[in-house]
């Protein structure tokens, strides 16, 4: 119990903590350059990222034209640089080489790019390389089952503790319920799945991140603790053992035929209370929540959220686990007892579930349209789905059954209770379900990246241009604007151009910025300023766009004595 408290001080500690600055790991910089020719046989490859990564998780592959890997040893991060990836390379000849990469971001999130560099002098043309895919997603179906098995256990264990503490046990006495027996086992059996299903997502996660087959145990240990995602579900599985012991000495030390709880239950409780808060905070550090600002306003009602969805889950298994327990001539009354007390502690629940949930969507939406338009909105929305139905069963139970359990209770009808009893268990079943179909899509949106805080700034976009070299004119009030992006491929130099005139004329002298944000995922915004190369030209050349995907890319125009304006693209860029 002394370990459980020191970890919940710990989880509290970190409401108050400043932010930290998540985002998905975007290439910034390579050596050698992409693109570029370089005339000294280079020894390494140096990868330099917006946040650091574990080289553990790193592929990096360095091919020639024949399709030979090139790389002589495992990446390993720069002794002077955390967010550096150095790659040691064989003997390397003359001409052209693709390099390919993936890394684990430190949300757990894939990330993939490639480029060609070529070693001179006099290289050659480049060959056409075959890219690997660009696109990787921790939403494997595989990994989305157990972590949803993981969840779902867990969650149900909760509750359960919960139901049996709060709801059964103050109405154990008067309702002559003198054993608890199956709510035991049920317990007993959340909690062995939890504690199978969560390492076994640990290490079938940390499989398809190291590219290791899932059953070598001994290969993926030494990793498990390598990501921030590995290191929380370990204290993840610390934490179910330690409420797995005390949710023992709950049962060990219940007394049901006493009306007053003795000092070991007490105890016993407190200890299953403080553990159980810890062990549903816990996710909320290595998810979404940690990502979202105000940190401390995230944290919270993503915990609330997963607290109040335990309390309903396993209120509802608990019914359903009482109702087949309880003989049939005394389920009337047991159930008529038992149902208006979970019914008023599952509304105060969904209520905040409800609340907890609609301000932490708003929170990370950063546009209503991201609801529909992309993959981690319709999660939102087919979560929320299954909630509303799941709410409409439970809006049938507190208005019609609970209603009539009452009654037959008070008049001891067997027949009303026995039907209504039936009723109820139906209604329950199917709530369980679709409580647990919105635990699965859950699972599903924590496997996906949210999308990018730059949605929220896109308005008016001016073009959608892409894939490919892009030549587009648009205006804006008595300003053309023609922009050329060239080749416009992710993670190469691009040479991007603006032909800015008025009224037909050139405009020279003018100040020209562009910015580029990822829109797919939050990575750190570029920003480049152009200059003049001839009358109304302004261009230059980066390596801008540092990922596949959608960028938006806004230029911002201060004409001589004129007001400064934007203008907006969408550009898709492919590897």
């Amino acid at each position: 119990m002394r370990r459980a408290a020191v970890i919940a001080l710990v989880c509290g500690g970190a409401l108050v903590v400043p932010a930290q600055a998540f985002a998905h790991a975007a290439l910034l910089h390579t050596s050698p350059a992409a693109s570029k020719e370089v005339d000294t046989i280079p020894a390494a490859v140096r990868l330099t990222y917006s946040e650091p990564v574990e080289p553990r998780f790193a592929i990096v592959a360095v091919r020639d034209a024949a399709n030979e890997d090139k790389v002589a040893a495992a990446p390993f991060r720069s002794p002077t640089n955390a967010r550096e990836l150095v790659v040691p390379l064989k003997d390397m000849h003359r001409g052209w080489y693709l390099v390919f990469w993936r890394v684990i971001s430190q949300d757990g999130h894939p990330v993939r790019g490639a480029f060609t560099f070529a070693v001179g002098p006099n290289p050659g043309p480049a060959p056409q390389f075959q890219i690997p895919s660009l696109t990787e997603s921790a939403a494997k179906p595989s990994l989305v089952a157990l972590r949803w098995l993981a969840f779902l256990s867990t969650m149900v264990a909760v509750g359960l503790l919960a139901f049996r503490v709060v709801t059964v046990r103050p109405l154990a006495v008067r309702l002559r319920v003198v054993s608890a027996h199956d709510q035991t086992v049920a317990l007993a059996a959340a909690l062995v799945i939890a504690l199978v299903a969560t390492p076994a997502y640990l290490l079938a996660a940390t499989a398809q991140f190291a590219r290791q087959n899932w059953w070598e145990v001994g290969k993926l240990f030494p990793l498990v603790r390598a990501s921030s995602f590995g290191r929380s579900f370990l204290d993840l599985e610390l934490l179910l053992l330690l409420f797995a012991l005390c949710a023992a000495a709950v049962v060990v030390a219940e007394r049901l035929e006493v009306r007053q709880r003795t000092v070991a239950e007490l105890l016993a409780v407190a200890g299953a209370a403080v553990t159980g808060a810890a062990l549903l905070f816990v996710p909320t550090l290595s998810g979404h929540a940690a990502q979202t600002s105000p940190r401390w306003a995230s944290l919270s009602l993503d915990w609330l959220h997963l607290v109040t969805g335990s309390v309903w889950i396993g209120g509802l298994v608990g019914l359903l686990v009482l109702w087949s327990s309880t003989e049939r001539t005394r389920r009337t009354a047991v159930m008529g007892g038992i149902v208006p007390r979970f019914s008023r502690i599952a509304f105060g629940a969904v209520l905040l579930l409800t609340v907890s949930g609609t301000i932490a969507a708003v929170m990370r939406l950063p546009t209503l349209a991201t609801l529909w338009t992309t993959h981690y909105g319709q999660a939102i929305l087919a979560k929320v789905v299954l909630l509303l139905c799941a709410l409409l069963l439970a809006g049938v139970n507190l208005a019609r059954t609970k209603p009539r359990l009452e009654i037959a209770a008070r008049r001891a009808d067997e027949t009303l209770g026995a039907s209504t009893a039936l009723l109820l268990r139906r209604l329950v079943r199917g709530e369980v379900v679709l409580v647990a179909g919105a635990i699965l899509a859950a699972s599903i949106l924590t496997s996906l990246p949210p999308p990018s805080k730059a949605l929220a700034s896109l308005s008016g976009v001016a073009a959608h241009v892409g894939p490919g070299a892009v030549s587009r004119t648009v205006r804006h009030g008595p300003y053309t604007l023609q922009v050329g992006l060239v080749p416009n491929r992710a993670a190469v130099p691009n040479r991007f151009e603006l032909r800015v005139a008025k009224d037909g004329k050139p405009v020279r002298g003018a100040t020209v910025t562009t910015d580029f944000a990822m829109l797919d995922m939050d990575m750190p915004s570029l920003a480049y300023r152009f200059r003049e190369t001839a009358p109304g030209v302004y261009s230059t050349s980066q390596s801008a766009l540092v990922m596949v995907g959608h960028w938006a890319v806004r230029f911002t125009v201060a004409p001589p004595g004129g007001a400064p304006f934007s203008v907006t693209v969408v550009d898709t860029a492919r590897g």
